[in-house]
């Protein structure tokens, strides 16, 4: 048998994935169900995640929720809904993020809008994350979680919001690993490049910045996902962050915004 065959659990494993409704979040929901594993899909759009579900792998295994993560009682309202319909939550996954408009460099974006990605990226996944991980710990059963940050949480975005939370989410994958390893709940991080989803198109032009030669799709990111959270494959890895994005990070293709000096 290879190492490969049953990486998860089907009667035990459980897994929450936030952002679940499109992108690269709705591509592991997915890849998830497809493996036997029970998840809840969670999204802020109900036509997304509604749409995620029907056309998952195992439609039987994906449970949709839907509710705006940068209120409190929303992500307590989704741990809820998680205990009640799955048990226990062995994986979390955090890909939700709010979407991001190239307008907001630092001069532009609005306070609304940069507490808004804090409370998505940052507030919601260390809430989510610790309250899953009390649970794990008063159980005593391992558990895997998968933040997705991005390549701008060390280089500069021109979306101040963006890449300061996803540097934050960073480190939080590291302090919660740190902490949470006694417990053998391990915490990673899945780091994308230059990836044509979630909303974001991505310019034809930007290829010339990736080694392998094309743009990336949620697709490319899943057999990493779902290696890094298994613990059969991955159980001695925590506190990494596994960067898949063709080479994009061997360069920096982002200029300075050209502004206006009246700003």
């Amino acid at each position: 048998m290879s190492i490969f065959d049953a990486a998860f659990d089907s009667v035990h494993d459980a897994a929450l994935v936030t952002g679940a409704g499109n992108g690269i979040g709705r591509a592991i929901a997915h890849a998830l169900t497809g493996e036997g594993v029970r998840t809840v899909f969670a999204d802020v759009s109900a036509e997304r995640v509604e749409a995620a579900v029907a056309s998952a792998p195992r439609p039987d295994l994906a449970l949709p929720w839907v509710g705006d993560l940068s209120k409190r009682e929303e992500c307590d309202a989704l741990l809820a809904h998680a205990s009640a319909n799955l048990g226990l939550v062995t994986h979390f996954v955090h890909s939700a993020a709010p979407p991001r408009k190239e307008s907001d460099h630092s001069l532009a974006v609005t306070d609304e809008i940069w507490e808004q990605m804090r409370a998505v990226n940052v507030d919601a996944g260390f809430h989510l994350s610790r309250e899953i991980a009390r649970r794990l710990i008063s159980s005593e059963r391992p558990g895997s979680f998968l933040m997705l940050t991005s390549l701008h949480a060390g280089t500069p975005r021109n979306l101040p919001h963006y890449s300061t939370s996803k540097a934050a989410l960073a480190m939080l994958v590291k302090e919660l690993a740190k902490t949470l390893g006694q417990f053998q709940i391990r915490v990673n991080a899945l780091v994308p490049g230059i990836i044509a989803a979630g909303g974001f198109v991505a310019n034809p032009s930007m290829v010339r910045y990736i080694p392998v030669g094309r743009i990336g799709s949620s697709e490319d990111l899943v057999p990493m996902a779902l290696t890094v959270l298994s613990n059969k494959l991955s159980g001695y890895v925590t506190g990494s962050a596994f960067v898949v994005d063709g080479g994009a990070s061997l360069t920096n293709w982002f200029d300075a915004p050209v502004l206006d000096r009246s700003v």
